[in-house]
């Protein structure tokens, strides 16, 4: 079994260490700092939506990899790809004396859809609006250039288009034509996801605090100090903005005021997106543990121990919940015991977010495999390698 006080396990420790430090590579060195990984899928009208990520290893050769991003759209129901739109790569200069290598249009957070159009934002530094029937472009924001890498994903909510950048802004864009309506800039990083309730819109920074924002027009409604650097995107339940951070604490804030409810104290990170459901919290840690805390007063009501780092986001099938290990562990907590019950186990590493549509639960690995499994039963319906 392994320590639940021991820092994160494999791949993730080299992410976050590299992209703490701001590196886009290390040229010679053999470690190879491209981002892996690739998006939870996202299902509207039978079609699930998915970004896989494309990479090819430079390492010791200190090669000029050909990295690109894809954004996919298979049938929900047997995997029958329909289209794919391939994101733009961008070329940077090498160091180390080493030639020049492209920087990578990985993507972390899950597309967004509404009406006619699927959205994405790549760690290329760009946001794509793409059509949902054909695949084809219909604008890419910036026109020209490129922003920091976006690590978190894409919201859509009043006609607006939300989303992050590592360079510490938030961006709100008209969802039709991905013109830009208005930007804030915090101070620090920002992987996270926003989110929006009402006409607020929240979100974590590096800098350790929350923003409450406008959701109309960016301004700043309040600011909550942490203690550690934020990563994870908030859940807005019942009038509080539920958010983790590096400081090892899950804190539950007033939604209006930004004042402080209660925060909960665990073994090691929270990284991922909690879950309400029926007046519990459920938040998954890096420490291996699932905790159940009362919404109102986060009192410690079961801590489920998985024995792996939960980094991707968990879903609500039939008042189960369930949540995918670092190790590929699939398991579902009954919400009215707590108990948790092994429902499949891919044996591949996963940080994607899960995603649930019609008792079917979509699994993509970072070893790029996508599996759909019985939400009941942990059935594998099918499953493919989407690169």
């Amino acid at each position: 079994m392994k320590s639940r006080n021991s820092p994160p396990a494999g791949k993730v420790v080299l992410l976050v260490i590299l992209l703490l430090l701001g590196l886009t590579f290390v040229g010679c060195t053999g470690i190879r700092s491209s981002p892996e990984g690739g998006s939870g899928g996202t299902v509207a009208d039978s079609t699930l939506f998915l970004s896989p990520t494309l990479t090819s290893a430079g390492g010791f050769g200190c090669t000029s990899p050909n990295v690109n991003g894809k954004l996919v759209a298979l049938s929900a129901e047997n995997g029958t790809r329909f289209w794919e739109f391939t994101m733009e790569g961008s070329t940077s200069g090498g160091g180390f004396g080493c030639a020049s290598a492209a920087a990578p249009a990985a993507v972390y957070g899950s597309p967004a859809v509404a009406g006619e159009l699927v959205y994405v934002g790549g760690y290329s530094g760009k946001v794509y609006g793409v059509n949902i029937a054909s695949g084809a472009s219909r604008w890419v924001y910036p026109r020209e250039g490129k922003l920091e890498p976006i690590i978190g994903g894409v919201i859509v909510a009043q006609d607006r288009l939300y989303f992050s950048s590592a360079d510490g802004v938030v961006y709100a864009l008209d969802a039709a034509t991905g013109d830009l309506q208005w930007e804030f800039a915090t101070g620090g990083k920002i992987w996270a996801t926003p989110a929006v309730s009402g006409d607020r819109l929240y979100i974590g920074s590096f800098d350790k605090k929350v923003y409450a924002l406008s959701a109309s027009d960016g301004t700043e409604q309040w600011q909550y100090q942490a203690e550690g650097a934020i990563v994870s995107t908030p859940l807005v339940y019942n009038d509080t903005v539920y958010i983790g951070s590096f400081d090892r604490n899950l804190y539950a804030l007033d939604a209006a005021s930004g004042d402080l409810k209660w925060k909960f104290p665990a073994g090691n990170w929270f990284w991922t997106k909690a879950l309400a459901y029926n007046g519990t919290i459920y938040a998954g840690c890096f420490d291996g543990r699932v905790y159940a805390l009362g919404a109102e007063d986060g009192q410690e009501l079961a801590a489920v121990d998985l024995e792996s780092p939960v980094y991707s986001w968990p879903v609500l099938v039939d008042s189960r919940v369930i949540f995918a290990t670092e190790e590929g562990t699939i398991y579902a907590i009954d919400t009215a015991t707590s108990q948790a019950t092994l429902l499949a186990d891919i044996e591949e590493t996963v940080y994607a977010p899960l995603c649930a549509s019609d008792g079917a639960i979509y699994v993509y690995s970072h070893q790029q495999n996508l599996y759909a499994l019985n939400a009941a039963s942990g059935a594998n319906l099918w499953s493919l390698t989407i690169k």
